[in-house]
C-alpha cells in the first residue's frame, strides 16, 4: 500500500469494532477458544444482513471498513455482561468463550455500558495444547516472536479472519460461511514463519497503537487446511 493510499485512509473519520468477552472470575475460558470465538464473531457481524445494503448498520460498517480497520477487545462478567448483551450486536460462542461483537463506533463514541468495560484483564490460557484443527478448517498463524496480551490476540484473529474474508474467492465464501466458518488459532512454528509472511497468504500488519511496534506482522491467515499442520 503506499503512503497515499495510507494518508486517505488517516483523513477518513475513524471507527472502532468492539468486542466484548465475556470472562467471568471463577470459569474464565481458555485463550485460543477465546481467540478462535472472537475471529468468528468478526465474520459474524462481516456477513450480517444488517451490514449490508439498507441495513442498519451498513453505512457504518462501510465507513469503518474504509478508514483504518481497528478492533478493541474489552472484558465484561456478571452484571456488566448482561447490560453488553441488551445493546445491538452478535453473541458468537465457542467451546466455552462467549463473545460479543457491536457494530463500529466512532474512537470517542463509545457507548457508555461499553466505555466503562477493561481492556486489560484479558490474560487468559490455555489449560492444555490445543488439538490438531478439523480438516477443511481456515488457519490464523500467530507470530511467534511476539508476546500479545489475550485482548490484543483476539483482535488481531478478528483481523487475520477479516483479511482472509476479503481475498477468498466466492464459492469459498460460501461453502465457509454454510460450514458455520469453522478455523483455529495456532502459534507458527518458528522455522515456517518468514515463509508464511512471504507465501502470499494474507498477512496482518499492525498498526502499532497498542502493545506492539508499528508494521509488526502478528498473523499470516490460511485457507483451506486439508489435514493437520505440522506445527
Amino acid at each position: 500500500m503506499s503512503s497515499n493510499e495510507t494518508d486517505i485512509r488517516d483523513e477518513k473519520p475513524q471507527f472502532v469494532l468492539p468486542l466484548v468477552v465475556r470472562i467471568e472470575r471463577a470459569e474464565p475460558p481458555a485463550r485460543t477458544d477465546a481467540l478462535e470465538t472472537a475471529a468468528r464473531a468478526v465474520l459474524a457481524i462481516l456477513v450480517d444482513d444488517r451490514s449490508h445494503g439498507e441495513g442498519e448498520w451498513a453505512q457504518v460498517m462501510t465507513d469503518w471498513q474504509d478508514a483504518r480497520i481497528r478492533k478493541v477487545v474489552r472484558r465484561a462478567r456478571g452484571a456488566e455482561w448482561r447490560r453488553a448483551e441488551t445493546l445491538p450486536g452478535i453473541t458468537v460462542r465457542g467451546a466455552d468463550a462467549e463473545v460479543r461483537v457491536f457494530p463500529p463506533v466512532p474512537l470517542d463514541g463509545w457507548p457508555k455500558e461499553l466505555a466503562k468495560l477493561q481492556v486489560s484483564g484479558t490474560d487468559l490460557e490455555d489449560p492444555a495444547a490445543p488439538g490438531p484443527p478439523r480438516p477443511g478448517a481456515a488457519l490464523l498463524w500467530l507470530n511467534p516472536d511476539l508476546e500479545m496480551s489475550a485482548g490484543k490476540a483476539m483482535a488481531q484473529a478478528g483481523h487475520g479472519a477479516q483479511l482472509l474474508w476479503w481475498a477468498m474467492p466466492e464459492a469459498d465464501r460460501k461453502a465457509w460461511r454454510e460450514a458455520g466458518f469453522p478455523l483455529a488459532v495456532r502459534t507458527a512454528d518458528p522455522a515456517r514463519w518468514a515463509g508464511l509472511t512471504t507465501s502470499g497468504l494474507p498477512v496482518v500488519r499492525d498498526a502499532g497503537f497498542t502493545e506492539i511496534a508499528p508494521g509488526s506482522c502478528t498473523v499470516v491467515s490460511e485457507f483451506p487446511v486439508l489435514g493437520s499442520p505440522g506445527d
